[in-house]
């Protein structure tokens, strides 16, 4: 398995649509923000206890480091909080559909910066997505409550961060080609920013240890997601790969099925996912 991408990729799919699960076993017992206080960390120990084994030192460029650590200001902190407020409102379904507008919004700062038309196949990937965001929010309902249309702010902007920080941060890899080293350092020091924020608020309330239980599980997956998916794309091509794991929201959507018995899984949010899971795919497999 470890040289074979496909499984690699989906296995990467499969981690990070279960921690979007399970992060609502998390938010029953604790606020996103001290979830994110627990997650991150835990997915920088996992990288901290690997880093003997996987980071090779031999390549350092203090150029590479600089740009790893201030894309780990704002990746995955503000990610990581933007996605728990996003599943406590909308659900993993929606949650996990929307903030996978990743490579949508890389493809419009490509338009903005270097005034790259979209070609056919990018517009019907485009307009997929768009379609499938129409059936996702057509219903706004979540375990018997309705979220308001401004909660998409929550998983867009966590998408669109996503898609600026993949050129910032391969900008970094041309000073210093290790992807495990943009991940540790970008989780180091989102684990700091989160830290330092938590530290400053003036009323903090105790964590309850079921919250940082499966909150902790949450980082831990989504750590070897990560990890899987930088092996994925070792061994294979980027439009192999990438397509495979954007695959993450139709498991999310089995995950909730049988998981959260309370989640009501329609023929809209089926379709709404899919078509979105499908723009996607045709959106990178176009790059």
């Amino acid at each position: 398995m470890l040289d074979n991408p496909v499984l690699l990729a989906l296995a990467s799919a499969l981690c990070f649509g279960a921690a979007l699960v399970l992060t609502q076993f998390g938010l029953r017992h604790a606020p996103p923000a001290q979830g994110a206080l627990v997650s991150v960390p835990s997915s920088t120990a996992l990288l901290w206890l690997l880093a003997p084994l996987l980071l090779d030192a031999r390549g350092f460029a203090l150029g590479g480091a600089i740009v790893f650590g201030l894309v780990g200001l704002l990746f995955p902190a503000s990610v990581t909080l933007l996605t728990f407020e996003a599943n406590r409102r909308m659900g993993p379904n929606v949650a996990g559909a929307l903030g996978n507008l990743a490579p949508l919004f890389a493809l419009a700062l490509a338009a903005i910066l270097f005034g790259e038309v979209p070609g056919t196949a990018q517009a019907v990937g485009i307009a997929a997505i768009l379609l499938g965001i129409a059936g996702l929010t057509l219903d706004r309902r979540w375990l018997d409550q309705s979220w308001p249309w401004w909660a998409v702010f929550f998983p867009l902007t966590a998408a669109a961060i996503r898609g600026i920080i993949q050129p910032v941060t391969k900008l970094g890899l041309g000073f210093w080609p290790s992807p495990f080293a943009a991940a540790l350092i970008g989780y180091t020091v989102s684990s700091l920013v989160i830290a330092t924020a938590f530290l400053r608020r003036a009323r903090r309330t105790p964590l309850r240890l079921a919250g940082a239980a499966w909150f902790a599980v949450v980082g831990l997956l989504n750590a070897t997601a990560v990890l899987l998916l930088y092996a994925a794309l070792a061994a294979g091509p980027v439009t192999l790969v990438s397509p495979l794991v954007a695959t993450y929201p139709l498991l999310t959507l089995a995950l909730t099925a049988v998981l959260l018995r309370r989640a009501r899984l329609e023929a809209r949010l089926v379709l709404g996912v899919a078509l979105t899971v499908a723009g996607v795919a045709i959106l990178i497999a176009s790059r």
